[in-house]
């Protein structure tokens, strides 16, 4: 049921996104999504910078807040549609990030098929004593797992022709683990310290913060799983990204998500013609060193920073979902047409159309 309070006024609109490439987390740095909403009288603010006396860090997991927007991985997005969220799907990005496979020196593993009898590592599942969390929580499980999968898969290969071997998760612990962490924690998410002592062959990483931690450990990319052709054998917590949308704000406020959107639009269409700029965000978005995002994000990523609902990318997402599923990273299965609402990405091209053609005319 609509929240009437919210459909009477609302002064504030609560988004929030993972530390990635994103034109949310662009135009708010921007300072566009707050001058947009400015003469309205509302605040836009993000979850990562919300008092934590607040208690609203949860909501980034369970996306149970009313005016919350939400451009993150989907390994949170899907478990909690799953476990009820009132959400629905308006957009999807695609973003290369350093997706890798790291090995030592002189592994001999170059390629997918060198996998074949090695020991990979596998994050623990993360305890999270928050029900509402504890299935999206395993976030670098789930990406491992399905990282390894579709190398495996483009090889001709199966989790039969491995060894996963279960590691310790630096994201293990309770609580909030969005953009806040300090600098040097996202690396937690990955065992690369296995990697080196030998215990593993191989450990599957991905970002900007893991191309600094790579350096660091003396470890090399044995597989750019980013290579690999065939987007379904890329297909991850960011590949494709959803931006999900609490079903009250769309129903009571629908014309402030379409105007949020635009300028998220906006941000992407400037970031295609800005790089530099782009670069020095993300360098705050991500926790990485300059150098370490422009090896991460390449080959004109900046310029495909708009999210749309392709039939390719949705199709690709239903995958995610199933995997998530069927892995046990998500409670339930769910209708999945039934999410994905279109009109309001329809509705925000349309405005960032009139807007254009706007300032051309000065």
């Amino acid at each position: 049921m609509p929240d009437t309070a919210l459909a009477v006024s609302l002064d504030q609109i609560w988004f929030t996104r993972c530390p990635v490439p994103t034109a949310t987390g662009l135009a708010y740095k921007l300072g566009w999504l707050s001058n947009e909403f400015a003469d309205d009288g509302i605040t836009i603010s993000t979850l990562q910078d919300a008092p934590r006396e607040l208690g609203l860090g949860r909501h980034h997991y369970d996306h149970q807040l009313p005016s919350l927007i939400r451009e993150g991985g989907n390994v949170l997005a899907i478990p909690a549609r799953a476990q009820g969220a009132p959400t629905r799907l308006v957009g999807l990005t695609w973003i290369e990030e350093w997706q890798s496979i790291l090995v030592r020196p002189n592994s001999g593993i170059s390629e997918a098929k060198d996998l074949k009898d090695k020991r990979l590592a596998l994050p623990s599942y993360v305890q999270n004593p928050i029900a509402e969390h504890a299935r999206g929580s395993s976030i670098s499980r789930a990406m491992s797992l399905h990282g390894y999968k579709g190398a495996l898969a483009y090889a001709g290969l199966t989790f039969d022709d491995v060894s996963l071997v279960e590691v310790g998760s630096g994201g293990a612990r309770g609580g909030f683990q969005g953009p806040t962490r300090a600098p040097g924690a996202i690396e937690g998410l990955w065992d690369i310290q296995a990697l080196v002592d030998g215990k593993v062959d191989a450990v599957y990483v991905k970002g900007a913060s893991a191309v600094d931690a790579a350096r660091r450990a003396g470890v090399v990319v044995g597989i750019d799983l980013d290579r690999i052709p065939d987007l379904r054998f890329r297909v991850n917590n960011g590949t494709p990204r959803p931006i999900t949308v609490h079903e009250d704000l769309l129903e009571n406020h629908f014309d402030l998500v379409v105007r949020f959107l635009e300028q998220t639009l906006r941000a992407a269409d400037w970031a295609a013609d800005n790089l530099d700029g782009v670069l020095d965000i993300l360098q705050t978005e991500t926790f990485g060193s300059r150098d370490a995002v422009a090896a991460a994000y390449r080959d004109g990523f900046h310029k495909s920073l708009h999210p749309n609902l392709s039939g390719e990318r949705l199709k690709l997402f239903e995958e995610q979902k199933k995997f998530l599923w069927l892995h046990g990273f998500s409670d339930y299965d769910f209708s999945f047409e039934d999410w994905i609402d279109r009109r309001p990405l329809e509705a925000a091209i349309k405005l960032r159309s009139e807007r254009r053609a706007a300032e051309a005319k000065g």
